[in-house]
């Protein structure tokens, strides 16, 4: 049996990463004290697996331009089960990181083949809402997970996050073995070696995909900053319990669904062009109040930033992910690779230097605030954004 839309199939398969990501955020407290470390060496569980995640795309993206993207999307699936048991097992903190890095990696070659099969399924055009869709659906993790993960660390501790992690890829992967189709196109460009600079550079070369990788690189960077601060800044120094937390942390990521879904249509009646400065612009704001709001002790001081900041990125990521991989529909899963890495491993590098930088926190995620508005002012935009169709698309 084949899905004749694999939509839904190519949502479940990005959830992998949030999964990872999000499930387990109530739990760092009692894992800092399982594992006898400080809460900030669990809390770089998050850029461990963002980094592997990235980097694996070097080689996941040719790997489903050469082989398909339904062997990766399985291999993907079985590491990822692996990988999730050898976390919850583990007894010391390097195990566990190494365990973190594998699933990085697998969730990627996930990610890869959904992303790379919705933009072989959907076209250049269409692609752009069905991104935003897909990132949508991703949100919905940051809204339930935390809730489940401090419910299963309360009832069975902390590495029943990890044996769900394993359930989920275990049932997830026999639906694609059963039901996911091959979508990688005939005229797919896989010859040559594996892992090819001349690839990767012929790629980087195009002005549309730099300027938009580089928004999408700034706008993650500071979902990851927010999703790396909220736990410390929250539980420990606001002294809110695992159910706070995730009631705050998942309010965040129902304004994100809500938004991810909005975003398209309202980027449709108004053009790209004002949709990416409307969505900059939030964030820039958000990111001057979060700093003005610094002192204030209270949830809400903290939260109500990075609340409209997330809508902000929302308009960002509907325009820009589609677009960067636009110029590239024989060799969508090597342009795919390439931005995963931006978007995971480079702004996990850029979040990594502003934490050695000396700044404060809340400083920190008020940088990032602003980043994505400095690169859309100071860059040159690509004279493909100015000819081309002002609308997101015809079928959102």
């Amino acid at each position: 049996m084949r899905l004749t839309n694999p939509l839904p199939l190519f949502m479940m398969m990005v959830l992998f990463s949030p999964l990872a990501i999000d499930i387990f955020l109530p739990a760092v407290p009692v894992m800092a004290d399982s594992f006898g470390v400080p809460v900030s060496w669990i809390q770089q569980c998050l850029p461990v697996f963002m980094l592997a995640f990235g980097a694996g795309q070097l080689l996941a993206g040719p790997l489903a331009d050469r082989y398909g993207r339904r062997p990766v999307a399985l291999v993907g699936a079985v590491t990822y089960v692996v990988t999730s048991m050898l976390a919850a097992m583990a007894s010391e903190f390097s195990m566990l990181m190494l365990a973190r890095l594998g699933q990085g990696f697998s969730a990627c070659a996930l990610s890869v083949a959904a992303f790379a099969g919705v933009r072989d399924t959907f076209g250049a055009e269409r692609s752009k809402s069905m991104f935003s869709y897909l990132n949508g659906v991703i949100c919905i993790v940051p809204a339930m997970a935390p809730l489940l993960g401090g419910w299963l660390t309360e009832i069975w501790g902390w590495e029943s996050n990890f044996w769900f992690m394993a359930g989920y890829a275990a049932v997830v992967g026999l639906i694609m073995f059963l039901m996911l189709n091959e979508t990688r196109p005939a005229n797919t460009k896989s010859d040559g070696k594996l892992l090819s600079m001349t690839a990767y550079k012929s790629i980087v070369g195009v002005a549309e995909f730099r300027f938009y990788a580089l928004l999408v690189l700034l706008g993650m960077a500071m979902i990851i900053g927010y999703v790396t601060q909220a736990p410390a800044r929250l539980m420990v120094e606001l002294g809110l319990n695992s159910t706070q937390f995730a009631l705050w942390f998942g309010a965040n990521a129902f304004i994100n669904i809500v938004a991810a879904f909005i975003a398209p249509k309202v980027i449709k009646q108004i053009g790209q062009t004002k949709g990416l400065w409307i969505g900059v612009l939030v964030m820039a704001a958000s990111g001057v109040a979060e700093l003005m709001l610094q002192s204030v002790m209270t949830p809400l001081a903290f939260m109500a930033p990075v609340f409209t900041a997330s809508v902000g990125f929302c308009f960002v990521i509907a325009i820009c992910s589609g677009s960067a991989l636009a110029p590239f529909g024989d060799r969508a899963g090597t342009a795919a690779a390439l931005l995963g890495l931006f978007q995971m491993t480079g702004s996990a590098i850029l979040v990594g230097l502003l934490a050695a930088s000396g700044l404060s926190a809340v400083m920190q995620l008020s940088v990032l605030m602003l980043l994505p508005l400095v690169w859309l002012v100071l860059a040159k935009k690509p004279e493909s954004d100015d000819t081309a169709q002002e609308t997101v698309t015809a079928n959102s």
